[in-house]
């Protein structure tokens, strides 16, 4: 079990696209293991390798102990429900604040597993929220940007206050 640091908003890396995965080995294994025992640190429900300053298209999911959790490599939409939801969200780099965002009711996402099969997966509800939120994060958009201008100088600056009390 490794738990691994978490970048902290505003760090650059967070706004940089990951790189598709080409090797799919041990230690691809190990990092989605890593991802999964750090987004259980946190807590969250979902982290990208770049959250760990690791710029690779891999994201972990954990919605609920029923189900488990859910790698996936190399995901990217291929389709979105007209519908819209708006659905409060966060993220681990910026803890302690979160907003409502508007996303797409449903998506269908296609990625690989570890081993380098392709899947697909039909989501809709929170799970579609969080395949956006963590697709938009390997592309390099922070869910903040996702924001009006207001609300996000308001959010960035909660934060800062909250941390500069930690410090």
């Amino acid at each position: 079990m490794t738990i691994r640091p978490i970048i902290r908003y505003p760090d650059r890396r967070l706004a940089s696209p990951a790189r598709p995965v080409t090797v799919f080995d041990d230690g691809l294994r190990e990092l989605a293991q890593d991802l999964l025992d750090t987004m259980r640190a946190a807590p969250g429900i979902g982290i990208t390798a770049p959250h760990i300053g690791v710029p690779l298209r891999v994201v972990v999911l954990e919605l609920d102990s029923k189900d488990g959790p859910r790698t996936y490599v190399n995901p990217e939409i291929t389709w979105a429900s007209p519908e819209m939801i708006l659905h409060r969200e966060g993220s681990v780099s910026m803890p302690g604040v979160n907003d409502e965002v508007q996303r797409h009711a449903r998506v269908r996402i296609s990625y690989q597993d570890v081993d380098g099969n392709m899947q697909s997966e039909e989501s809709d509800g929170l799970r579609a929220v969080c395949h956006q939120h963590e697709i938009d994060q390997l592309d390099g958009m922070f869910w903040l940007q996702r924001l009006s201008r207001l609300k996000r100088e308001r959010l960035v600056k909660r934060f800062e206050k909250m941390w500069r009390g930690r410090a």
